[in-house]
């Protein structure tokens, strides 16, 4: 153990999903430090657990429409000025940012070139999918850029941003597999019963928006397989909300949490979600998937003037071509969610065609050194140590 002083590293995350990040980096650059380190920011459950205190409680940030978003203004900008000022105060040897643009972007803006740390971004804005000209606005705010995504950095290394693709910490969460008889046993699902996995959604206006089309799908679909059963992985504080909306469903429907989300995907037979990651974990998971998305209609016009990629999937963005069907907006109707996961759930020749295409596409996604975090964490180092030469 050395005798130096601790290396300070401020952390910022604004939604779960970078909270789920920032809960992974912590360990591995403590690991990579060889020696202690001390965290400041914006934390959110999972960080807090790992050890470290948050200026202020995250869900301040974790906003969602504008009957949320423009009330909270006057807020989120206090929050702003207060982690500016507590950051430029404690000049950190490096400033982690995690995703949650809208908050992040503008807290670089304010701290650049008033800490002696380097000012790194983890998670890259989705420059390839829309709005492509956040790559040059961003170039000027941050000293690096850690993406998810192999086809990421040169969006960014051509507006002068110094970019490493580290992996997607979702191709590290395959654990040991499922066991879906056990979780079959437990919920009182038959070995041979088809099983549909239904997957509306994180967030309360998609649930809001996705489960009445999905249990239109799920009554076409009850009555062309005879024993077709229902489980719905959600999280725990949409639980109660979900079961309620689906109390009415055919297929006796069984609703799980977080805990219980893969041994829900080993006992399935096919997936029918909303767009996310979800698809990502999916396909790493091997359960053959249908992918839906609809939003207001307002969004769905600024969206198709802005998206610059063909599909929203993942799975198909990693493989070039349409390997999950995509039913979005005006497609995701009753009938063509049918259409689309009554053949999957007919056919094994057809989910193993899937599955074995969507295992390729994801398979890009692993880290060059195997642990998407440790990489994230070498490349901070790197940085803090590239700084410390040159001082």
């Amino acid at each position: 153990m050395t005798d130096r002083p601790p290396y300070r590293i401020a952390l910022v995350a604004g939604e779960p999903s970078g909270d789920a990040l920032g809960a992974a980096l912590i360990p591995a650059l403590r690991e990579r430090a060889r020696g202690p380190v001390e965290f400041l920011g914006v934390a959110g459950p999972q960080m807090c657990a790992q050890g470290m205190t948050s200026l202020f409680a995250m869900s301040d940030l974790t906003l969602m429409g504008l009957a949320e978003v423009v009330p909270a203004i006057p807020k989120v900008l206090r929050r702003l000025r207060r982690t500016a000022r507590a950051v430029e105060a404690w000049q950190p040897h490096a400033v982690v940012t995690i995703d949650a643009p809208d908050f992040c972007f503008r807290l670089a803006k304010r701290l650049h070139g008033r800490t002696a740390g380097p000012l790194i971004h983890y998670v890259a804005p989705t420059v390839w999918a829309w709005r492509p000209g956040r790559a040059r606005r961003i170039a000027g705010r941050f000293d690096h850029l850690l993406t998810l995504l192999p086809f990421e950095p040169p969006y960014f290394q051509r507006e002068g941003l110094a970019a490493t693709f580290v992996g997607h910490p979702v191709a590290e969460r395959v654990g040991p597999p499922a066991d879906g008889g056990a979780f079959r046993e437990r919920h009182g699902i038959a070995a041979e019963a088809p099983v549909l996995c239904v997957l509306p959604g994180s967030r309360s206006g998609e649930v809001r928006r996705l489960l009445p089309p999905f249990g239109e799908a799920v009554a076409r679909l009850a009555s062309r397989f005879p024993g077709l059963r229902i489980v719905i992985p959600t999280l725990g504080h949409m639980a109660d909300r979900v079961a309620a909306a689906v109390s009415d469903w055919p297929g006796a429907p069984v609703v799980v949490g977080p805990d219980e989300k893969a041994g829900a995907f080993a006992a399935s037979t096919v997936a029918l979600a909303a767009s996310g990651t979800v698809s990502l974990e999916l396909a790493l998971a091997g359960l053959a998937q249908v992918i839906a998305y609809r939003v207001n209609a307002l969004s769905a016009v600024i969206a198709r003037r802005l998206l610059v990629t063909r599909w929203v999937s993942l799975v198909n963005i990693l493989a070039d071509a349409t390997v999950v069907p995509e039913l979005l907006q005006e497609n995701c109707t009753p009938a063509k969610l049918e259409a689309a996961v009554a053949p999957l759930l007919a056919d094994p020749l057809a989910r193993r065609a899937q599955i074995g295409k969507a295992a390729a596409s994801v398979a890009k996604l692993h880290a060059p050194g195997g642990n998407a975090s440790r990489a994230a964490a070498d490349v901070v180092f790197g940085l803090i140590e590239e700084r410390s030469r040159s001082a």
